[in-house]
């Protein structure tokens, strides 16, 4: 019968620890009787982040801030500085392309006046050829011309003197000469 002592003993202990267990059977954060040892290591633990935050993550990350805010304006300053370069070089291309179109315009008159140079000498040539051709064509007709007259002078004379001889006359060749030639002055 001990066992069965024992036995119920050991049922009654069970059925204590159950019933406290369901007394306390709930969140253990909640339990006041724990409120100040909870609290005491909630203060530990919030300064032991403040400390880790405040003497290592912190100045890590304002460092990171720090370098990422002087790569900005730097990067800041270069682009003002190839803004300026930008219009420098812009300024400089528009200078050389006016000096190109001023250089072009100058090779341009130059080859104009050259080319009116020759164009002026080409023209005087020809009117200096024009002119000779011209003389020696005027020196020709003149010469036809003299021809033409002592031909004319020459058949008007054989003329007269076949008329007067044919009408029965007889002229001799000076008078005949005499009178072509004053018939033909005028």
């Amino acid at each position: 019968m001990a066992n069965e002592t024992e036995a119920a003993g050991m049922a009654h202990d069970m059925a204590e620890a159950a019933g406290h267990a369901a007394e306390s059977a709930g969140m253990p954060q909640l339990d006041f009787s724990t409120f100040p040892n909870q609290i005491f290591w909630l203060v530990v633990t919030l300064v032991v982040i403040y400390w880790l935050l405040s003497r290592i993550a912190l100045p890590r990350i304002s460092s990171v801030l720090a370098d990422r805010q002087g790569a900005i304006a730097g990067d800041v300053a270069a682009a003002e500085d190839y803004k300026l370069k930008a219009k420098d070089a812009e300024a400089a291309y528009e200078k050389a392309l006016a000096d190109a179109r001023a250089q072009a315009q100058k090779i341009v008159a130059e080859a104009r006046a050259e080319i009116q140079k020759e164009l002026d000498a080409a023209t005087a040539k020809a009117d200096a050829e024009i002119a000779v051709r011209a003389s020696e064509s005027e020196a020709k007709i003149g010469e036809i011309r003299a021809g033409a007259l002592e031909a004319v002078q020459a058949v008007a004379k054989d003329t007269a003197a076949e008329i007067v001889a044919a009408l029965g006359g007889k002229a001799d060749a000076g008078s005949l000469e005499a009178a072509v030639g004053a018939r033909l002055k005028g």
